[in-house]
């Protein structure tokens, strides 16, 4: 009778077995080349297999793109790896994993132009100064830039492009009227144009923000549009249209957007050097270095995490975005 008894058992587990595989007859598809895997509550077993090791090292790794200067603001292009200190969240960073000087990498750019009502009486020069920019700046087969007139709202006047002719006539359908949105603009190109744009291999991202940086019609903060090009690894370089030299409360919005992006603000004195601003623009994008370093004592808890980029030469001065935040579980 035992013995009866146990092989009815066995059979019962076999049973049991079998079924639970015919209800789940085969393991997750695995993701295609550089999609993580996540672990959920119906793959727990994720975070143990191998490719969830080699994403790790990816989620890890920081990417900063950097300039660096002379005493007289000239920019340095031969330096090296070792010639840089990396202070993450205060701590020395683990390792600089990659660098490479970005001369020749592609760029994104986003132009922003306000044209609401109080840029009326200089707009025309400025939209010149803006398809010089593009036509000096943005390389057929390599490069892609954008067009994004704002007024009350944001309006995508030319699509991403490789074509400065068309770009140009993005630029020169722009007409303006309205209100001032601002951070919207910024919020809108930063997460729905350039977060989202297709990527092919590495490249730069930039915004080039033409305004006088008076905004009165924004849903969003200029924190918040801050957050979002950080998050989207975007650097802002902003060129003011107030035209008074004088670096007054609106030209420091555009400072701070800029220098927390690790962009740089332009202040003109008169109109004719708009054109210059973008000139020196162009030539920073050109002059730019890209390093990835793991940070130590990393954690994916969604946190804000400063960036600190040290030259070890004395005299020279870096330039970077300040900081990022680390993806949430």
């Amino acid at each position: 009778m035992k013995l009866g008894a146990l092989i009815l058992y066995a059979c019962a587990v076999c049973v049991l077995v079998t079924s639970v595989f015919s209800q789940n007859p085969a393991p997750p598809a695995q993701p295609q080349s550089g999609e993580p895997q996540k672990a959920t509550s119906d793959n727990p077993a994720a975070s143990q297999d191998d490719s969830v090791t080699t994403i790790r090292k990816v989620v890890n790794e920081v990417n900063v793109v950097f300039t660096v200067t002379d005493k007289h603001g000239h920019y340095v292009k031969d330096l090296k790896k070792d010639d840089f200190k990396i202070i993450d969240d205060n701590k020395p960073a683990i390792d600089i994993s990659s660098f490479r000087a970005e001369t020749d990498l592609p760029l994104e750019v986003g132009l922003l132009i306000d044209a609401s009502n109080s840029i009326r009486d200089r707009f025309k020069f400025e939209q010149e100064a803006a398809i010089e920019f593009l036509n000096q700046t943005i390389r057929r087969k390599y490069d892609q830039a954008f067009v994004i007139g704002f007024d009350v709202t944001p309006e995508v006047t030319q699509d991403y492009t490789d074509n400065t002719e068309a770009l140009a006539l993005g630029v020169r359908a722009l007409r303006p009227g309205g209100g001032t949105a601002m951070y919207d603009a910024v919020y809108y190109a930063c997460r729905d144009k350039l977060m989202k744009a297709p990527q092919t291999g590495p490249s730069r991202r930039a915004i080039v923000l033409l305004t006088d940086g008076d905004d009165n019609q924004s849903h969003v903060t200029r924190e918040e549009a801050i957050e979002m090009a950080q998050r989207a690894e975007v650097v802002i370089y902003t060129i003011s249209t107030n035209l008074t030299g004088s670096n007054g409360k609106y030209d420091k919005v555009l400072e701070r957007i800029a220098d927390a992006t690790g962009g740089r603000s332009y202040v003109p004195f008169q109109l004719t050097e708009v054109a210059n601003a973008f000139a020196a623009i162009q030539e920073e994008l050109r002059s730019q270095y890209a390093l990835s370093y793991k940070p130590a004592d990393f954690l994916a808890d969604g946190h804000y995490r400063s960036i600190e980029i040290l030259a070890k030469s004395k005299g020279f001065h870096v330039r970077s975005r300040r900081g990022y935040y680390s993806p949430a579980q």
